[in-house]
């Protein structure tokens, strides 16, 4: 990797430096635009101690998920449980830390993160358990509760389409956390489907500046479906 041109050509160099104890942001939403080939390479490094943000934490035996089998996640920051039976179980078992954030909450507090905004006030929560402890103020009549942002030492995000240069594209609905979560590590390693040379994206589509990213690694990805519902025959 030199100057402008942010391909890496593994995962090992793309996940480099990663250590325990770190926070990872994630992006994706269950196991759409999840960025598998991180996930596998650091379930692959064995590292512990972690913190993901992320807004849930896959199912069993795929996406974030494989990260519960040997206790590698300390704490989670997600909206939602899901159908995973593995993180009700450590949750319960008091294993595994989870703080539950309401789900658009949660994407502020990563675009705020990389937008360098510390905190930022939001309706949702007020009156819940959410907002205990937290500052409120009152605006126009309406109590709001202080939020702070969120950074993570790595970024882990899923792109359709990038050049060399990092500038990133996603397709439909796989979009979803993933921008903002390019914004909020300090570093920050994206893998995609298709690497084109600068100039062949039109600029206009651009969802992800490369000046975030750092590292841009091609991937295969297995592109599971959660939940598949068909009509009886």
């Amino acid at each position: 990797m030199s100057g402008f041109d942010k391909v890496v050509t593994s995962y090992e160099e793309a996940m480099a430096g990663l250590e325990n104890d770190m926070t990872i942001i994630a992006g994706g939403f269950g196991l759409c635009g999840i960025p598998e080939g991180c996930i596998a390479e650091i379930k692959k490094m064995g590292t512990k101690g972690l913190t993901i943000v992320s807004n849930n934490c896959g199912v069993d035996e795929f996406g974030l998920g494989i990260l519960l089998e040997d206790q590698q996640v300390k704490k989670m920051v997600s909206s939602y449980v899901g159908e995973n039976a593995l993180f009700m179980k450590q949750l319960l078992d008091g294993d595994l830390e989870v703080e539950l954030t309401p789900q658009g909450t949660l994407a502020e507090k990563m675009r705020a993160g990389g937008a360098g905004i510390p905190a930022f006030y939001t309706a949702t929560g007020y009156g819940t358990q959410v907002g205990e402890g937290k500052e409120v103020r009152e605006y126009n009549g309406r109590n709001y509760i202080l939020e702070e942002s969120i950074t993570g030492d790595f970024a882990i995000v899923k792109g359709w389409k990038a050049d060399r240069y990092g500038n990133v594209i996603y397709r439909n609905t796989a979009q979803n956390f993933n921008p903002m979560a390019a914004t909020a590590g300090k570093i920050t390693v994206v893998e995609v489907e298709e690497i084109v040379e600068p100039g062949e994206l039109d600029p206009n589509f651009i969802h992800t500046p490369g000046i975030y990213v750092d590292r841009l690694i091609q991937g295969t990805f297995e592109k599971r479906i959660e939940q598949r519902t068909v009509r009886d025959a």
